[in-house]
C-alpha cells in the first residue's frame, strides 16, 4: 500500500507541474501578468483534484501538502525563464496539457479505488480529475472549454480509465497498468488531434 501511495504522489506531482505549465502558457497567450499566469496555472493544476476530493468526502489534496502550490510557482518561473525557448516549440501547451490529463486521470482512479469505490466510479473520478481543471482554466481565460470541442479530450481519459480497469481485472502489475493507461490516454489524444478524430456533433434541426 505504501508503494502504491508513493506512485500516486509521484504521478500527482508530475501532473501538477505539467498542468501548471499548460495553464500558464494559455495565460501568456492572453497576455496575463505573472499573478494572472499563476492563478491560471494553479486552477488547472488543482481544480480537478479538488472537485474529486470533495466528491469523495476527503480533504482536498493540496491542503495537506504545500508542494502543489510550490510546484505551480516553480512552473511559473520555468515558463518565465524559458519563454523564448517554449515559444519556438509548436503546440507546447498541448503536449503538457495531454501529459497532465493522462497523469491526473491515473491519480484520480487510484485515489478512488483506495477509498473503496468500484471501478466505474473510479473511471468517472479519473476523468473529472484530469479534465475539470482545464474547464476552470478556460472559463478564467474566457475560452470555450476544451472538453466541449469536437476533438476528443475527456473521452481519451475515459479510454485510459477503461484500460486501467481491464488490466486491474486481469491482475496485471500496477506499474504496467499505470504505464498502459498513460500511453492509451496520450496516444488517443495525439491521434485525435493529428487525424481530426471526433465524436458526432449534435444537430439542432
Amino acid at each position: 500500500m505504501e508503494y502504491d501511495t508513493l506512485i500516486q504522489q509521484l504521478i500527482e506531482f508530475i501532473g501538477t507541474f505539467a498542468f501548471a505549465i499548460s495553464g500558464i502558457r494559455h495565460a501568456a497567450e492572453k497576455h496575463f501578468d505573472w499573478f494572472g499566469g499563476y492563478v491560471c496555472g494553479i486552477a488547472v493544476a488543482i481544480g480537478g483534484g479538488t472537485i474529486r476530493d470533495v466528491v469523495l468526502g476527503t480533504t482536498p489534496f493540496w491542503m495537506t501538502n504545500p508542494f502543489y502550490i510550490i510546484c505551480t510557482a516553480v512552473a511559473l518561473v520555468f515558463v518565465i525563464i524559458f519563454a523564448h525557448h517554449l515559444e519556438r516549440l509548436h503546440n507546447t501547451w498541448f503536449v503538457f496539457d495531454t501529459l497532465g490529463l493522462a497523469l491526473f486521470n491515473i491519480a484520480g482512479i487510484q485515489k478512488s479505488l483506495a477509498f473503496g469505490f468500484p471501478y466505474w466510479v473510479a473511471i468517472i473520478m479519473g476523468c473529472i480529475t484530469g479534465a475539470a481543471g482545464g474547464v476552470i482554466r478556460d472559463v478564467l481565460l474566457n475560452n470555450e472549454p476544451v472538453i466541449f470541442h469536437k476533438e476528443i479530450y475527456a473521452m481519451a481519459a475515459i479510454l485510459g480509465g477503461i484500460t486501467y480497469w481491464l488490466l486491474g481485472v486481469l491482475s496485471v502489475p500496477v506499474e504496467v497498468t499505470v504505464i498502459s493507461s498513460f500511453v492509451v490516454t496520450c496516444l488517443m489524444r495525439f491521434l485525435a488531434v493529428r487525424y481530426h478524430l471526433s465524436l458526432p456533433i449534435l444537430k439542432n434541426e
